[in-house]
């Protein structure tokens, strides 16, 4: 919630979703990103559940498929009842490749369920402002590729942060007890 305010005065936020949002929730960005399939969506395409929210890049070749991982590993360790009202957005640091067709090509390699994930791309100024909301630094390579930070946030069905972490490779326990 600190960082909510201290980042109102430089962040755009949405007047529509403070009135029904509590104060700490993401959902007061006013982010317009699109989805995979192409479609405009905002940070709260999946408000009313609880999400998994992280940023990656569709042609990363080490920490964002572990990422992924990480994401499935903590789904198969939630009961049944829970993995199905979890979602998934995962949003990309790279708009200038990840298109919705990079994104879709994506998905269809790793076998991503999109109808519970959501692989997402904005303009450069938005992918920024979603980073800051997320505690997630990134930086471009001269090779095209990019050093980020992998941080895997639990939102409440409200979009207020509940925890944040950044192992992958492995099931964060804490993360599992943040979904119950």
């Amino acid at each position: 919630m600190k960082l909510l305010a201290a980042l109102a005065a430089t962040v755009a936020f949405s007047g529509a979703a403070q009135a029904a949002d509590p104060p700490g929730s993401i959902y007061h960005l006013d982010a317009a990103l699109t989805n995979q399939a192409g479609r405009p969506i905002g940070l709260d395409v999946y408000r009313g559940h609880p999400v998994v929210v992280t940023m990656f890049y569709a042609s990363c070749p080490a920490a964002c498929p572990l990422l992924i991982d990480t994401i499935r590993a903590v789904e198969r360790s939630l009961d049944p009842k829970t993995a199905s009202g979890l979602r998934v957005l995962m949003v990309s640091v790279d708009p200038e490749r990840d298109t919705p067709t990079a994104l879709i090509e994506l998905a269809k390699a790793r076998r991503i369920d999109l109808s519970r994930w959501t692989l997402a791309t904005a303009d450069e100024a938005t992918v920024r402002k979603v980073a800051a909301l997320l505690s997630i630094q990134y930086r471009r390579l001269p090779s095209g590729e990019f050093n980020h930070s992998s941080v895997v946030t639990v939102l409440s069905r409200d979009g207020e942060i509940v925890r944040q972490s950044s192992l992958i490779g492995r099931v964060d326990p804490e993360i599992v007890t943040a979904l119950k």
